[in-house]
């Protein structure tokens, strides 16, 4: 799936981006940024919940499944109705994400099954940030 629009809006008040190290605990501090945002862009709350958790299923993979040291996590408001996740790793081996098909019993492995159920629309590009992943999704109103 193509990127229909990236993350590089010219206002900064509707994109903001953090640079964490690519650990568990960072996908907590990516989910309160994300909503920080959120919250002063005044999206209704269902909203709001669903954009946190697909930054988090997209900030754990790319913690849990790529060689990256650190990971950059985007938020935009690209139009008053559409909100845009990007999460970049440094990962240049270009693997891509991994598929699985999960059994019934397992714990995990169900993240991007999520996020094909829950965003309009999400795909993985090559990022011109940092020369791994950019995955992202876009939620509208």
């Amino acid at each position: 799936m193509s990127s229909p629009r990236s993350l590089d809006v010219s206002s900064l008040d509707r994109t903001h981006w953090l640079e964490l190290p690519a650990r568990r605990s960072s996908v907590g501090v990516a989910r309160r940024f994300v909503s920080d945002r959120l919250i002063a862009w005044r999206l209704p709350g269902e909203l709001c919940a669903d954009v946190v958790l697909l930054l988090s299923e997209l900030a754990t993979n790319a913690v849990r499944h790529t060689l990256s040291t650190r990971i950059l996590c985007g938020v935009g408001l690209v139009t008053d109705a559409c909100v845009r996740l990007e999460v970049h790793d440094h990962d240049r081996t270009g693997r891509g994400l991994p598929r699985c098909e999960p059994g019934l019993d397992d714990e995990g492995g169900r993240g991007l099954l999520l996020v094909e159920q829950l965003a309009d629309a999400w795909g993985v590009d090559r990022s011109g940030r940092t020369g791994g992943n950019a995955v992202w999704a876009t939620l509208t109103l």
